[in-house]
């Protein structure tokens, strides 16, 4: 049983990246590539999970499913995090040329010390 269930899991593996590659391929500019390859991803995630990792096989699985939920919880808090103070600072930024940055970011690099 364990040598078909790796087998399954590498085939479906395999399956989700060939198709993420030819939809980049095939769509490389259109509006919906991030959104499919995050679905693609997140399948490929729990692909892995369930046919490599043997997540949900052992006798007592919530141990291991609630650090996993843990894990993703905090795996998303810091992304989104992220994401979301350099949009800020991004935002914060955009009036000023691209030298008025860099002369900015001196000034402030100068006043540290």
């Amino acid at each position: 049983m364990t040598v078909a269930k790796y087998t399954i899991g590498f085939i479906l593996s395999l399956l989700l990246s060939l198709v993420a590659y030819f939809y980049v391929e095939l769509h490389g500019s259109a509006d919906w590539v991030t959104l499919v390859l995050g679905v693609l991803a997140v399948t490929q995630m729990i692909v892995q999970l369930v046919f490599f990792l043997h997540l949900g096989d052992e006798a007592g699985p919530r141990y291991r499913l609630l650090s996993f939920v843990f894990m993703f919880g905090t795996l998303v808090i810091i992304v989104v995090g992220s994401i979301w103070i350099m949009a800020n600072m991004n935002y914060n930024m955009m009036q000023m040329t691209p030298t008025q940055k860099e002369n900015y970011m001196t000034t402030k690099n100068d006043m540290s010390f």
